[in-house]
């Protein structure tokens, strides 16, 4: 390949690790709104919605280009190929986390409702597991998402126990309905997060190796 396509390609990757950054600092800061309730963190990154889809429209747009351009084999294709998919589910992970900062946005402060510390410890798990996927397509190291299915399992395991939690408030007392409602969808929303990044891992070993696995 000629040296003009080996700069844009590298530019193309760097472009990527820019997105999966920020969908790291969009789920970041979501998790730090639940926790603090801090509806001004959760505004940010309701307005960082518009940053990720600039980073997804331009991503598609370039690596189209360089497919029709320099039609790469081997593992360039491949890198390209998984660029495509992880712009997708980078997308998907900072809109997830735009949707639990609105759910953030409508849970009153002070209602005497129990908050939940599990969606928090599932939020952290989920924010674990985004950061080594990310790590490892920079450094191109399989270890750091070996487990990523195990580590997703216990994400779905957290998801059903908050299902649970909620669906026992709510018989307990009707007027919790709506709040737990909340809870419910971003409990769900960390869950796909979590599958998300699964999908992320099958890619990156794929592109790294040339080998398609199931993670889940």
């Amino acid at each position: 390949m000629t040296q003009r396509f080996v700069q844009e390609l590298k530019k193309l990757k760097s472009d990527v690790l820019d997105m999966a950054n920020l969908s790291k600092e969009m789920l970041n800061e979501s998790i730090e709104a639940l926790k603090t309730q801090d509806v001004s963190v959760a505004e940010k990154v309701i307005s960082q919605r518009k940053d990720i889809r600039v980073y997804d429209n331009q991503i598609e747009d370039d690596a189209k280009r360089l497919i029709a351009l320099y039609q790469p084999v081997a593992k360039d294709l491949r890198t390209i190929i998984t660029i495509l998919k992880m712009n997708t589910y980078l997308t998907r992970i900072g809109i997830y986390s735009k949707d639990i900062s609105r759910d953030i946005k409508a849970i009153p402060k002070d209602n005497g409702f129990p908050r939940l510390k599990s969606i928090c410890l599932m939020g952290d798990l989920v924010l674990d597991m985004l950061d080594d996927v990310i790590k490892a397509y920079e450094t191109e190291d399989l270890s750091l998402i070996e487990d990523m299915g195990k580590r997703d399992d216990t994400v779905d395991d957290l998801f059903f126990t908050i299902l649970r939690e909620c669906i026992s408030y709510m018989i307990e007392n009707p007027n919790s309905i709506g709040f737990y409602t909340h809870y419910m969808l971003m409990a769900r929303y960390l869950e796909r997060c979590g599958d998300h990044v699964c999908k992320i891992s099958e890619k990156l070993n794929y592109m790294i190796t040339g080998e398609r696995i199931i993670i889940k």
